[in-house]
């Protein structure tokens, strides 16, 4: 009865688990064998890989990825000089046991790294733009509201408290319109604008109030005026004559 033979296994270079050959079948040889033991130059690095001979440089620049962050679209692998093709394996291009290889970063990837990081940079600006002018206004609205409550106490206030205090926020509002921003930063503008603009509209009202504060007390009393005029002298400003009353009784003692 024949026995099937146990298979041995052994670790290779890099980490592989493999089946281990017979003798002979030089498995460590790597010039007759499966496996490529290789160093890829990548900037200031050096980059060593144990992949198997019939792997593309495809599959290469796979593992590149992982090692990298670099996208396999965004690679260019040089051997001996020349750029190699994702389609072609490494043993059609003569790689052998030892072999360095070039790795390079596409301008297009570079180009688009760079506008990324630009764009950031940008949205960045914009954030801190719009939370100085933030603070600022927390600051004036806090002036804002004590204005308001003299006012709607009656108390008079100095005319070039709200016209200063008027010009400080539009020096904040022409700052934000000075800040650039897409996406969230333009909306965060949008509603900071919003909200200096109320703020402008209410020290324009509170200032009118301010100018005139028995304007409304006034029209009332005109109102109850005008209806005092009516119930006493149907409409007339001047009160009844008692003259005629005087006739009335003069004619009727005449006709007794």
């Amino acid at each position: 009865m024949n026995l099937e033979k146990e298979q041995d296994w052994e670790m290779r270079p890099g980490g592989m688990l493999v089946q281990m050959r017979e003798n002979g079948d030089g498995f460590d040889d790597f010039n007759g064998g499966a496996f490529y033991k290789i160093k890829v130059s990548y900037g200031p690095k050096f980059l060593d890989f144990t992949i198997p001979c019939k792997s593309t440089f495809g599959d290469l620049k796979k593992l590149l990825a992982q090692e990298t962050g670099l996208e396999p679209e965004d690679q260019r692998l040089f051997f001996r000089g020349r750029e190699k093709d994702d389609t072609e394996t490494l043993t059609m291009a003569g790689l052998k046991d030892n072999s360095k290889l070039l790795l390079m970063e596409r301008p297009a990837s570079k180009e688009r790294k760079m506008e990324e990081a630009r764009k950031n940079d940008e949205i960045l600006k914009a954030y801190e733009a719009i939370a100085k002018v933030r603070t600022e206004v927390d600051k004036l609205s806090q002036k804002v509201s004590s204005l308001q409550t003299s006012v709607n106490s009656g108390i008079k206030v100095d005319e070039k408290e709200f016209i200063i205090l008027t010009e400080l926020l539009m020096v904040q509002l022409l700052k934000l319109d000075t800040i650039e921003a897409e996406g969230e930063p333009k909306a965060q503008r949008k509603t900071e604008v919003r909200r200096v603009q109320g703020y402008v509209d209410l020290l324009d009202s509170l200032k009118t109030r301010n100018a005139n504060p028995f304007g409304d007390q006034g029209n009332t009393v005109a109102v109850t005026t005008n209806w005092e005029t009516f119930d006493s002298g149907v409409g007339s400003l001047t009160p009844p004559s008692t003259s005629s009353s005087s006739k009335s009784t003069e004619d009727w003692e005449r006709f007794e």
